[in-house]
């Protein structure tokens, strides 16, 4: 047996928002959102993945949208490569969400209470090692909630979740679990099968249950998911050499002119620019070459046969 990751949007998107996981999508929020308690009864899944459809990689609306029973809003989205500004784009959706309730000339007192609930795949926070964080507004100082705040940000942060199935304890445990290592099962633990929503969970991340066409949609997207991820972390390393190397001829550069205003005095500005400009081997060349020059003019014929 063999399961599709969950991180993969598009199957995040199949398991949670399709039409035959509203008590998969009421037990996790429960878990997540309310501590367990059961506080949601019911909702309604917003652009819900039907089994007959066949999301593409042009698709954009991979997030999980419901509206509960109250009229609250929750968006849910998964995300596996950090990329720029992310922080605000999060912000962004939640505030979106909460005004395109209102058409124009709507009154303000239609608006309901908007939850986003961010998974992702990377750290985002770390001041805490906590997997789950929730954000308010509050006053600063004496901690009180603003009136009327109807704005939730909650995040769960999957490597920060390193607990194995015999460690699982909560409700919320079990469905981190099986968002961050669904792909990696073979069966349906016991522990997890005992939920039953986590067990029709898994009955949907089943391959064998699936098209061949979903298949190769999901895998796809895995595969531009884990590139995108690639180049970011390519781009860090590239970043982190290339400013390594950039200190280290920085330090040359200064090394070398300490070395001539000791050995000539004060060097003229044209030198200073060909000195600046030179490539990190010849700094170093010129190290050791300076104790052979007798004058500026020695050096100025050494500059030229660079």
């Amino acid at each position: 047996m063999r399961f599709i990751s969950p991180k993969v949007d598009y199957a995040f998107k199949k398991i949670f928002g399709s039409e035959q996981s509203k008590e998969i999508l009421i037990s996790f929020l429960n878990a997540i959102v309310y501590g367990e308690e059961k506080i949601i009864q019911s909702l309604t899944i917003v652009n819900p993945y039907n089994p007959g459809q066949v999301i593409t990689l042009k698709d954009t609306y991979l997030d999980v949208k419901a509206v509960l029973a109250d009229g609250s809003i929750v968006v849910i989205e998964m995300q596996i490569a950090r990329v720029s500004a992310f922080s605000k784009r999060v912000i962004y959706n939640l505030s979106k969400a909460y005004t395109n309730q209102l058409g124009i000339g709507e009154d303000y007192l239609s608006l309901t209470p908007v939850i986003a609930v961010t998974i992702t795949d990377f750290i985002l926070f770390n001041q805490t090692p906590n997997v789950i964080s929730k954000f308010l507004f509050q006053e600063t100082t004496e901690k009180f909630p603003y009136p009327d705040s109807e704005l939730q940000l909650m995040f769960i942060e999957l490597p920060k979740f390193q607990k194995i199935l015999s460690e699982l304890n909560s409700l919320s445990d079990k469905w981190i679990y099986f968002i961050k290592q669904a792909a990696t099962l073979d069966e349906i633990p016991e522990i997890l099968g005992e939920i039953s929503e986590i067990k029709l969970a898994l009955n949907i991340a089943n391959q064998a249950k699936m098209t061949g066409e979903e298949l190769e949609v999901v895998d796809r997207r895995s595969m531009v998911l884990q590139d995108e991820k690639g180049r970011l972390t390519y781009a860090r390393e590239e970043g982190k050499a290339e400013g390594k190397a950039e200190g280290r001829l920085q330090q040359t550069i200064a090394l070398v002119m300490r070395l001539l205003k000791k050995r000539f005095g004060e060097i003229p500005a044209a030198i200073i620019s060909q000195v600046e400009g030179l490539a990190l081997s010849d700094l170093e060349s010129l190290t050791e070459e300076i104790f052979d020059f007798q004058s500026l003019p020695d050096l100025e014929n050494w500059l030229k046969g660079r």
